[in-house]
């Protein structure tokens, strides 16, 4: 994930669980908002990177670990995305963190993906580096998959989603972008989550239509009114009988990552069949 915490990989057999235990015991420091338990989890002179790598003291990370309190933080769960050991005595952690805190009588769940690198001092493993991403509303995909398969005749996708919907009384989603994008890949992250699916599923036929290096079906874009040029993903929406209802045209799911949940629910259920509403 993080150049200044690259590491050589290493299986997981070779790294012991210090480091995890120890990763266990800052979130839960996290969770109660504590920077006097925080710190000591820390060398004396970590390295500590901010989103697009901005090197950062170790007060200002403690500061933003601890508002979370403040914000409402009431669960904080680490999921441990990859665990190497590049040396004897050093380990790096790629983890995934959930936060979910209470706003406006309701939790909502916040991403950030980011990477701890562990030394062993003194029998105690501490934090030597760290490096964390932009808070994110939306999970951050774990995988790229092939969302845009390639040979796929996107005409004959369309008649069939098309011919789908007519029979199953929903509409056609037209999502345009390419395997490269990852706001495509967050987007179609988002679709398998248990806040989106239901909706999705419920009331449209998803089709995924490649637009290559902005060379591929860009004739299918323009006869569906999408300005892919101006960024993907990007969608349009068909009644059951092909007619268009709505192509974007502001950018709307262009930048994925900056989303949240409601967002997208917000657009299905407006565009969603009217029997539905």
């Amino acid at each position: 994930m993080a150049v200044a915490l690259a590491a050589s990989p290493a299986s997981h057999a070779q790294a012991a669980n210090s480091a995890t235990l120890q990763l266990d015991a800052w979130r839960r420091a996290v969770l109660a908002g504590d920077s006097a338990a925080l710190s000591p989890l820390y060398t004396n002179s970590p390295r500590i990177f901010g989103p697009k790598q901005t090197p950062s003291e170790l007060r200002s990370a403690l500061d933003y670990w601890t508002s979370w309190k403040a914000r409402g933080l009431k669960t904080v769960s680490a999921d441990i995305q990859d665990q190497q050991e590049p040396q004897p005595g050093f380990q790096v952690l790629e983890i995934q963190l959930t936060l979910g805190v209470a706003e406006n009588g309701a939790t909502k769940k916040y991403f950030i993906k980011m990477a701890q690198g562990y030394v062993e001092q003194g029998g105690a493993w501490k934090i030597a580096a760290e490096q964390r991403e932009t808070e994110t509303r939306l999970k951050a995909p774990t995988a790229k998959k092939d969302i845009y398969p390639a040979g796929v005749d996107a005409q004959k996708e369309i008649a069939e989603s098309i011919a789908t919907a007519a029979k199953t009384h929903k509409r056609v989603l037209l999502i345009f972008g390419g395997n490269w994008c990852y706001d495509c890949h967050v987007l179609d992250e988002a679709f398998h989550t248990p806040e989106i699916a239901p909706i999705l599923n419920r009331n449209y036929v998803v089709a995924h239509i490649d637009i290559g290096e902005y060379n591929k079906n860009l004739d299918v874009a323009k006869k569906y009114e999408v300005p892919v040029e101006r960024g993907v993903p990007a969608a349009a929406v068909l009644e059951s009988d092909g007619k268009l209802l709505f192509s974007q045209k502001n950018k709307e799911f262009e930048k994925a990552q900056s989303l949240a949940p409601e967002d997208i629910l917000a657009f299905l259920n407006k565009w969603k069949p009217a029997a539905s509403h």
